[in-house]
Order: C-alpha cells, then structure tokens, then sequence
C-alpha cells in the first residue's frame, strides 16, 4: 500500500476590506469586501462617525494563520477601528501567525486605529504590520497594546516571537517607523529592568493632527508615571508618541482609556471594549 500523503494542519485565513466616503454630512459604505475568517461589522453610531468591528471568526491564530486588512478613509470622514474582543495569539507547533494592516486616511478624515489587546499566550509566534498614508490635513490616532500571557488566569508568556512594524506617512512623508522584536526566552527579557521590569503589559500610542503640541501638555499628567510621552516635527508634520506599561491588562485599560478618551475630543473607547 503506497504510504498516504502528510496532510497540512488546517490555518485560518481571511481577508477584510472597508473604503468610507462622506455622504449627506455622514459616513458611509463606499466599499465592503470580507473573506474567509476576517469578518467586519458595522453598527450604528447614531452620528456623522463610522465604527467598524473588526472579528476573526476563528477565535484566535497560531502558527501559519494569517490575516490581512485593508481601510480606505475618503475625504472628510471620520472612521472608528476596533476588534470585537482581544486577540489571542495562541502556542505555535510551527510557523508564524500574521496580521497585515493598511489604512489610508484622506484629506480632511480622522481615522482612529483602537484594536482591544493582543494576549500572546506562551510559545506563541506572532508577526504584524501596521502600514498608514495620512493626508497632511487628516488626523489619525492609533493603539496598539500588549499582553504577555493572562496574570489573573496564573498565564505567562516565557518563551516565543513576536514582532510588530510600524510604517506611516504623512503628505508623502515618513513619520513614524519602528520595529519591536521579543524572540525566544521572552519571560526572561521581560523581567529586565530596561524592558518591562516584570510588567506583563505593554502599549504604543500615535497620534497626529493639526493640534499635536496642545495635546502632548495634556495627555502627560493622564500617563504619569506609567510611561512617557513625547512630540517629534519630521518635515512640518508633527506627531505625538506614548508608551505605557503596566502590570497587567486592567492596570493598562485605567491608564489608557482617559488618553484615548481624551485625544477623541470627549468621545470613550467603542462600547465593544467594555462588553
């Protein structure tokens, strides 16, 4: 009997895409495409804004899952980017999970990037992207936050990958870029006291608009002694840029739901975060 063929593990795939455009002082669909397990849901904001959840149906990734999205903000839009629950990046028997994001904010729009934390539970592999062409009069805040396994479920992440890039333009002009990369005993560099000192949970916030120097005084006294914040100008384009860390997720969310709050002028976090 000829010896049966391997047969690749199953992976999760998907593929989600959303272009807004303004019509009749709101709004709304230009574009709408989901695939595979990148699911997006759009519910009623009852104002001129757009909020768009962002769901993988597959309940998680690990190694060898990938999942691409792609946003398109047209001029004078205002467009909410969330997650309908954290993302857990779970142990990989082999490969790495992906996530690619691109997000284009025309001229006059406001996108705000507020995806829930990604929980990276121990041997997890994970990689993403983050790719952002920003009109030079649009305003754009992003988030992105981090948890080193589950404190309060006794979960750590002691070994894995995980990598995160950050590319983003403004009028043509590079103005934010970074790349983090945790690899191998991760528990071990965590503990450091020049990485986290033995905090679980980690976040990068970015925010640029006409009103960057107001808002950098502001925001200052809401992190504390959390983290630190800073105002950079590459070009005449300005941009703020916050990390905080914390001992965990919770400690995190009291931190960074004031910030957020206050650079969407007032607004909270979508109501998804506290579902």
């Amino acid at each position: 009997m000829a010896e049966a063929a391997a047969i690749a593990p199953q992976r999760a795939w998907g593929r989600g895409r959303l272009t807004a455009k303004p019509f009749a002082g709101r709004t709304r669909i230009s574009e709408f495409y989901q695939e595979g397990c990148a699911k997006i849901r759009l519910p009623d904001t009852f104002d001129h804004t757009m909020e768009a959840v962002l769901i993988n149906s597959s309940g998680g990734l690990t190694g060898g899952d990938w999942i691409g999205w792609e946003f398109k903000s047209g001029e004078q839009t205002h467009l909410t980017l969330t997650t309908q629950a954290c993302e857990k990046i779970y142990k990989a028997s082999a490969g790495t999970a992906s996530v690619d994001t691109r997000i284009s904010v025309d001229a006059g729009a406001t996108v705000h990037w507020l995806p829930q934390e990604t929980i990276l539970f121990d041997n997890a592999s994970m990689s993403r992207s983050l790719d952002v062409d920003i009109a030079d009069d649009a305003a754009f805040l992003a988030v992105e936050a981090v948890l080193l396994g589950r404190k309060a479920m006794g979960e750590t992440m002691e070994n894995g990958l995980f990598k995160d890039r950050w590319r983003i333009r403004k009028g043509g002009v590079l103005l934010h870029a970074e790349n983090l990369r945790l690899a191998d005993a991760v528990g071990t560099l965590s503990r450091r006291i020049s990485v986290l000192g033995g905090r679980v949970a980690f976040a990068t916030l970015f925010y640029t608009g006409l009103d960057c120097e107001a808002q950098l005084a502001a925001i200052r006294p809401l992190i504390g002694a959390a983290g630190g914040a800073s105002r950079v100008e590459i070009r005449g384009r300005e941009k703020l840029v916050a990390r905080l860390v914390a001992a965990d997720g919770f400690a995190l969310r009291k931190i960074l739901i004031p910030v957020i709050s206050h650079l969407r002028k007032g607004a909270s976090v979508p109501k998804v975060w506290t579902l």
